[in-house]
């Protein structure tokens, strides 16, 4: 595989190509553990106007670059920017997180909804990824990202956060239809949103299915697998100038599903710390790569068993190729940030062939 970056580690490992050494980013990497992502988000004025300016997006993008010897970059945006075009009335509430002021909740608000256009709904998305992928200036690959249709469904039924899932669930059982016809309807503006992103510079893309957890499996295969799948088919994976863009599902709480997910087409498949590398290794063989695996929670701990548990991940995934590590889930905001590149140098340094 040519490229022209001058590190390629991520994309070799997601081609399940041999690497020097395994590569490393973060999930959340740009975000509210680091005090200059602080900083810029207090002059931005709020999360919503840090995502909408190109500037500012990239300049957070940047920031854990500039302090860590990360292999990838990810676009900084929120996964609710698709719920958002659709008229929804996104905002962020302190100590709430994230709510709608329009949730859907029967067919007719379904209905109703908006397919929001990529350019004028969405254009702010595409010139933070263009902004970004001009300034890494070919140093490491931009990765593209958003929510799975399932899990921003679960944000938009239940207007906001959840503990229970009983509005969204209570709409599967009770109105399957109505819920297809959203999880229709999201996987199409999902589908249009990456290829977007790919057209606009992106050059891996990662789908958080942060709820797929939730289901019973063949509620996951129902759901939110069978809509994951179209969007991987949708996907244009094939630049004209012939570079590949891989793309990395991440169903949190998936695990046992590893091999359905590998069924689907993706590159590659993350996985939280509720599971083994080498167990799902054995179910998924070569046919994808694994990312992760790390609790985020390890880096509230000494330096030693940092490196510890980097070891562990490392041996228990073993010399083949394909494996690209990364948390079992984000960076937590309470994370003290010189932790972080013990994280990222033992990595390295451990795996270096």
């Amino acid at each position: 595989m040519t490229s022209p970056l001058k590190n390629d580690r991520l994309l070799r490992a997601l081609a399940r190509q041999p690497v020097d050494r395994t590569p490393i980013w973060i999930m959340r990497q740009a975000g509210r553990y680091l005090p200059e992502y602080k900083a810029t988000r207090q002059r931005a004025g709020s999360f919503m106007d840090l995502c909408r300016s190109a500037e500012l997006a990239c300049e957070v993008t940047l920031q854990p670059l500039e302090r860590y010897d990360l292999d990838a970059a990810i676009l900084f945006s929120d996964i609710l920017t698709i719920p958002d075009a659709m008229g929804l009335g996104l905002k962020f509430v302190a100590g709430e997180g994230p709510v709608f002021e329009n949730p859907v909740r029967s067919a007719a608000d379904i209905q109703r909804i908006k397919q929001p256009d990529m350019g004028s709904d969405l254009g702010y998305v595409m010139n933070a990824v263009s902004t970004i992928r001009e300034a890494l200036d070919g140093g490491v690959p931009l990765i593209g990202f958003t929510g799975s249709p399932w899990t921003l469904a679960t944000y938009m039924v239940e207007g906001g956060g959840t503990k229970d899932f009983a509005k969204v669930k209570g709409l599967v059982y009770s109105d399957p239809k109505a819920a297809h016809l959203l999880l229709d309807k999201l996987a199409d503006s999902v589908t249009d949103y990456l290829n977007a992103q790919i057209e606009s510079g992106a050059q891996a893309l990662m789908v958080f299915d942060t709820w797929g957890g939730v289901l019973a499996p063949h509620d996951y295969r129902e759901f939110s697998l069978q809509y994951m799948q179209r969007i991987v088919d949708g996907l244009h994976r094939e630049r004209p100038d012939g570079t590949y863009v891989p793309v990395t599902l991440f169903t949190k709480g998936g695990g046992q599903w590893a091999s359905w997910i590998a069924d689907t087409g993706a590159d590659g498949i993350g996985l939280d710390w509720t599971v083994t590398l080498d167990s799902i290794r054995e179910q998924v063989g070569d046919r994808v790569a694994l990312q992760g695996n790390l609790d985020p929670s390890v880096l509230y701990a000494p330096d030693e068993v940092i490196e510890r548990e980097v070891a562990r991940i490392l041996g228990e995934f073993g010399p083949h190729p394909g494996h690209v590590f990364n948390l079992g889930h984000g960076i937590h905001q309470y994370v003290n940030p010189d932790k972080v590149k013990v994280l990222v140098d033992a990595v390295h340094r451990l795996s270096a062939r």
